[in-house]
């Protein structure tokens, strides 16, 4: 009796606390399996990775995306080709880490790796994710601006207590139900990349054979497009929130989360590939929209969204800036909570704290702080006095910077067998999963190598 008691008592240690009833522990597979219409089956299945996704294409993307493709023209376009497979595969490592160890990702590091790994890992994680929140908060008030020209500066400060708001008192889901279609707004970028008439041929030409020049401004920029599309917030967001799924079902105990069948990797690997799919069609349009219109037209420089919105002009005409703006807005209002809410998820993961978006936050205290403090810093930057399209664009070399080691540990992780048993990465996910890391390397180390030349 006492054995029983203590093998309890130690895996009530391993709880997720979850302020709403179990659900029961049904698990995603049978859920779906029971839903008789094809398409209702997949669109039960999308979650995590959709909503990673959207949130990729968030104002840093949408700035980054801009100024590549005014500065260079259609030379990057095939980066959207090569991307897609290589962050689907670290996006679907990330969730499976999640699902096989029931732990977000600073939790297995926590439990199986030394310190020495664990706080540098969620120490970077921090300080991009601060600056990145700050970068987007800028972004949202200047979308806001174009729309009612209020001066942005004015509108930080009431901004962040929208987001805290919303991020305490609400939980992420009811946040993104409130924004989500906002970032339809998004998809003006494709008709606009066709009403532009960019020459065929020049455009398939690009997509499909890259060139790589060693000239410093595109080697940063392929930086920044590499970092503000496999984002290391990501790694850890798509991890925890794989956990939240699980406890959402009932599965609230650690040893009730691990583990995970071949249906249900396969309906995260259908989940991510979606998600990423959506993501890198944005992505590919923003870039082809701006090269046609403004790199063609010798506008190489971006300084403010206004600018950026000239890009929606052969679609929406005098509309281009409003539909800029929603989608400024909706990405932003978005984006700042899954980084803010990941820097949480890893901190509170790392030092034991209690933690979750549907946790009160007079329980979860430490994870409300860290929210609390990456926001209010991250806001405090857009008092110096930085151009808001400079800063998203920079906040995407950063974290080009802070993603390759990040990669290297995830890599690591998931061939760990200790951690995965026997759902260690197969040859081709190994393959795709490490060729990304390398390539973050080199661009990183190549822009390095020439800057200044």
């Amino acid at each position: 009796m006492r054995t029983v008691a203590n093998t309890d008592k130690a895996r009530s240690h391993s709880r997720i606390p979850h302020k709403e009833p179990a659900s029961g522990t049904a698990s995603l597979e049978s859920a779906i399996s029971r839903q008789p219409n094809r398409l209702k089956r997949f669109l039960k299945a999308l979650g995590p990775g959709l909503i990673t996704g959207a949130s990729d294409d968030d104002p840093s993307g949408i700035g980054t995306y801009a100024v590549a493709g005014a500065s260079v023209g259609y030379s990057v376009l095939w980066t959207a080709l090569v991307t897609l497979p290589l962050m689907a595969t670290v996006q679907f490592i990330c969730a499976k880490i999640g699902m096989v160890s029931g732990q977000g990702l600073a939790g297995v590091l926590r439990r199986h790796y030394p310190r020495a790994l664990l706080y540098p890992a969620v120490s970077a994680l921090l300080v991009a994710n601060t600056i990145n929140a700050g970068a987007d908060i800028g972004a949202i008030a200047a979308g806001i601006n174009i729309i009612v020209p209020i001066p942005i500066i004015w509108m930080i400060v009431p901004l962040v207590i929208v987001i805290l708001a919303l991020q305490i008192l609400c939980s992420y889901r009811v946040i993104a139900n409130i924004f989500k279609w906002l970032t339809l707004a998004l998809f003006a970028y494709i008709g606009s990349s066709l009403f532009a008439k960019p020459d065929a041929a020049v455009v398939l030409r690009a997509t499909l054979i890259p060139s790589i020049s060693l000239d410093s401004t595109f080697l940063t920029t392929l930086v920044a497009i590499l970092g503000t599309t496999i984002s290391p917030y990501l790694f850890f967001w798509q991890s925890s929130q794989e956990v939240e799924e699980e406890v959402h079902m009932g599965r609230t105990r650690l040893w009730q989360r691990r583990g995970a069948t071949d249906s249900e990797l396969k309906y995260a690997a259908v989940d991510v590939i979606t998600g990423m799919f959506f993501s890198v069609v944005v992505m590919y349009c923003i870039m082809l929209s701006t090269a046609a219109t403004l790199h063609q037209t010798g506008q190489t420089e971006i300084k403010s969204a206004a600018d950026a919105a000239q890009a929606l002009r052969p679609l929406a005409g005098d509309a281009a800036g409003v539909l800029l703006a929603f989608g400024l807005i909706g990405t932003g209002f978005l984006a700042v909570p899954i980084l803010t809410g990941s820097a949480a998820y890893a901190m509170s993961e790392a030092f034991g704290w209690r933690y979750g978006l549907d946790e009160n936050p007079g329980r979860a205290k430490q994870f409300y702080g860290v929210i609390i403090a990456a926001t209010v810093v991250g806001m405090c930057i857009n008092f110096a006095g930085i151009n808001p399209i400079d800063a998203l664009f920079w906040t995407a070399v950063l974290n080009g910077f802070v993603a390759p080691p990040l990669m290297v540990v995830i890599m690591l992780v998931a061939n760990n067998r200790r951690i995965m048993q026997n759902r260690t990465n197969g040859r081709l996910t190994n393959t795709l999963g490490w060729l990304a890391t390398i390539a973050m390397f080199t661009a990183a180390i190549a822009m390095v190598v020439t800057w200044g030349h």
